[in-house]
């Protein structure tokens, strides 16, 4: 029986990990402009309108105008689907404190991390204003890659930036398709979900 050799580097996702997202301030720019409960989220994470924004073939801010056309009517018109869009996307959510002081906590140990996320160009706009800003040893950003999450070739750059072969790392996701490609690619890779997750996972990095 092979033995899995213990990580000797982390990756750890953005959304639903290191940040979260207050759903109330959706629910108060649609309430605001009159469209539909879930429509802001629904249509920007539409895959056909996603995919080209986290792998650099749009701008994030050519993607915000895909998402305002789409809503022009449920708004009334263009111009107040982009006032909406504007004012939702403005915020940048909150950092996760307990997940920060875990990255931090390993980095002190000696264990490089990377940020390992499906994002856009606005991605180290975003890191500025959440205060992320050499919080990490590398950041592994889908738009600037070409390939995202949870394809194998995301992952091997992913390890590669960390200088860990693939057996050597471990992915901590919010999304259970994330964790079933990364260990597709031949990662260790645990499921994100909440502050109670981190006894199992210091374990898994000092065992």
């Amino acid at each position: 029986m092979r033995v899995r050799q213990p990580a000797t580097a982390l990756l750890v996702d953005l959304d639903g990990v290191l940040r979260r997202w207050d759903r109330a301030v959706a629910v108060r720019v649609e309430e605001t402009y009159g469209l539909k409960p879930g429509a802001l989220l629904d249509t920007a994470m539409s895959w056909s309108r996603l995919l080209p924004a986290v792998t650099g073939q749009v701008s994030d801010a050519r993607w915000m105008d895909g998402v305002a056309e789409a809503l022009a009517e449920q708004a009334g018109d263009v111009g107040k689907a982009r006032a909406a869009v504007a004012e939702w996307w403005s915020h940048r959510g909150v950092v996760d404190a307990d997940a920060l002081g875990f990255v931090r906590e390993v980095r002190a140990a000696g264990v490089p991390v990377g940020l390992a996320t499906n994002a856009t160009d606005r991605l180290d706009a975003d890191l500025a204003g959440l205060g992320l800003v050499g919080e990490l040893d590398a950041v592994v950003n889908s738009s600037v890659l070409g390939v995202h999450k949870p394809t194998k070739d995301y992952f091997q750059q992913a390890c590669a930036a960390l200088n860990t072969p693939p057996a050597r790392v471990l992915l901590v996701d919010d999304d259970d398709r994330m964790v079933r490609g990364a260990r597709v690619a031949g990662l260790s890779a645990y499921r994100w979900n909440g502050p109670a997750d981190l006894p199992y996972l210091r374990a898994a990095l000092a065992s």
